[in-house]
């Protein structure tokens, strides 16, 4: 890549979001059109359920792709992705140095074996964007792929990244009708792992103030991450990520989440949503 990258946009022209900032760089209305400037890397951050119309063409046009997560809100078409250069998954968290370092302890030994890991999410959804109405972002739509086990679904990445692989799932969701929206606001999920490691993840678009953490027990002691302790700005994650993402188009870096690990965690969140329905638990 050249030292002064070429920035263009793919744009519906219908966002809430300010322009400032946007002066002067060339915008597209369609896919193709965006295509046709021959990009070398294309940054997808649609709604969950609109991912892959253009995750798909970009990376028919053997593009690198960074695409928020989760990669879709089903498994239809994902597998379409592997003709790109390459794939990066936009879950930032892996890039917490805290996190990091409670992965690095736990691998290391320092609790002993793993036993238990406890995760607590919840940030009152009306106030993540104030400048829209909530009801109308992808988070509270079902047709945009919304509700909180595919929007907040972070935690099934970075737990199968310390603890292994997932064999079974049993999900209870709830709509408790203080937001008004379509999709569940309340879920809560018990995870076991093939390594014996049992999890439960409680996520909620209700809590003020916002909470997320996780809490790992081990024969030996514990570990706590608490994502809310200021110690790292949370855009400092998202620089991190776009820095480790233009090291692999120029392929000084690997891809730290990789497309394989994006349908992973995306199969454990579409298994939480089927246990949830059905009642009862859902094997991987």
């Amino acid at each position: 890549m050249n030292s002064r990258a070429e920035i263009s946009l793919l744009r519906s022209f219908r966002s809430t979001l300010p322009d400032a900032g946007l002066e002067g760089l060339p915008a597209d209305s369609g896919v193709e059109e965006a295509l046709a400037r021959r990009p070398d890397a294309v940054i997808v951050a649609t709604p969950t359920a609109r991912h892959l119309d253009a995750a798909v063409p970009a990376a028919r046009a053997g593009c690198w792709i960074l695409i928020e997560k989760p990669i879709s809100d089903s498994l239809e078409g994902v597998e379409q992705l592997r003709a790109a250069a390459g794939v990066l998954l936009g879950y930032q968290f892996r890039f917490h140095p805290g996190l990091r370092r409670l992965r690095h302890e736990i691998c290391s030994g320092a609790i002993g074996s793993p036993l238990r890991a406890t995760v607590e999410w919840g940030e009152y959804l009306p106030s993540w964007h104030p400048w829209e109405d909530y009801l109308q972002g992808y988070a509270a739509r079902r047709d945009l792929g919304g509700g909180v086990i595919l929007t907040l679904c972070h935690p099934f990445d970075y737990l199968r990244w310390i603890f292994g692989e997932i064999e079974t799932v049993l999900a209870g969701t709830a709509n408790t009708g203080q937001l008004g929206i379509e999709v569940e606001d309340t879920a809560d999920i018990d995870i076991q792992f093939r390594s014996g490691v049992g999890a439960r993840v409680h996520l909620d678009y209700l809590a003020r103030p916002a909470r997320h953490r996780l809490s790992v027990t081990g024969t030996a002691g514990s570990l706590a991450w608490d994502a809310m302790d200021g110690k790292v700005d949370r855009e400092t994650l998202f620089r991190d990520q776009m820095r480790h993402f233009l090291a692999c188009v120029e392929g000084r870096e690997q891809p730290a989440c990789t497309l394989d690990d994006g349908i992973a965690a995306l199969r454990i969140a579409l298994a939480a949503k089927h246990s949830a329905a059905e009642g009862s638990p859902y094997v991987l």
